[in-house]
């Protein structure tokens, strides 16, 4: 019987490695992609992490006594995403003070705004309403991951420094854990005929759009103000350069992220049945032990 548990566990596992990743930041600049825009919306969506991730730790350990028997095996990929998710938010932090440093002070009060905000939703909401949060900004990952890895190639192709590797890291394994969350909620508020349907999809949904709002209302801001920053600090050329970054940028998103995102929004959506992004697990290997980009591996500089 323990033997059959086993097997059982190891086939239900979703087969997460934890990493330890390495990030040289020497060579930082705030524009570090091929096109400005999308440096300004990955550097202003980095404010997120830093503080949901920690929050997502905690809702998981409240959670995890919860879980019904037969769902037991989860706990141990909840460990895994819990130190995934730790140092997501320990290396974002690192590059956020790199972006205050870099003459953006308000970012810092943006991301203890949000932090404030979860800490709020985490004693006033139930744990079902987190629960259904974290899994709308979990399946916003799963997204952004096919996004760095088949899609990426006109804002990035052929750049290769620290907060690329940052990003693709981040979100190839948002990617590999991209059911954990939505099987939490699976397992404690979708059994039964009408919770399924109720819960699975209508209690889902809400927490996917409410996400989605509160969380690009945040990054919204910062794209904000780090442009109007910018703006003061720009050449004639440089600001036109901006705004064709900035058009192609919103034309790329529209087909890269936000037509991908739709799925999300079916009856039948299960974050395990996302097709894996190519590429995706080979670089990640880097980041393994004994890779060249992992901590205590032989370090190669971003570039070389």
């Amino acid at each position: 019987m323990m033997i059959a548990k086993v097997v059982l566990e190891e086939a239900l596992s979703m087969g997460m490695i934890v990493r330890y990743p390495k990030f040289d930041f020497s060579d930082f600049k705030f524009y570090w992609s091929h096109n400005m825009a999308f440096s300004q919306d990955r550097n202003a969506t980095a404010i997120i992490p830093s503080p949901v991730e920690p929050w997502l730790i905690k809702l998981l350990r409240e959670a995890m006594p919860k879980l019904p028997q037969k769902y037991a095996w989860l706990k141990a990929d909840a460990e895994k995403f819990i130190a995934q998710e730790s140092q997501h938010f320990r290396q974002h932090r690192t590059f956020n003070k790199l972006m205050v440093d870099a003459g953006f002070p308000k970012l810092a009060e943006l991301e203890a705004g949000l932090a404030a905000d979860l800490e709020r939703f985490r004693k006033t909401k139930s744990l079902k309403w987190c629960l259904a949060y974290a899994d709308g900004f979990e399946s916003l990952g799963a997204v952004a991951g096919s996004l760095w890895f088949e899609k990426s190639e006109e804002m990035v192709g052929g750049l290769d420094n620290a907060a690329i590797r940052l990003w693709k890291w981040h979100m190839a394994e948002e990617f590999e854990h991209r059911e954990v969350c939505y099987q939490f909620f699976k397992a404690i508020y979708c059994q039964g005929f009408w919770n399924r349907i109720f819960n699975g999809y209508f209690y889902r949904l809400g927490g996917l759009i409410f996400a989605m709002w509160h969380l690009r209302g945040f990054s919204s801001k910062a794209v904000k103000y780090m442009r109007e920053v910018e703006m003061e600090r720009m050449s004639p050329a440089e600001k036109e350069q901006l705004r064709k970054d900035t058009k192609a940028f919103n034309k790329f998103n529209r087909r890269a992220f936000v037509a991908p995102l739709l799925a999300n929004f079916l009856p039948w959506y299960d974050p395990a049945k996302k097709p894996e992004p190519k590429g995706l697990y080979e670089y990640l290997r880097h980041f393994e032990k004994g890779g060249d980009w992992a901590a205590g591996g032989s370090q190669q500089a971003a570039g070389a």
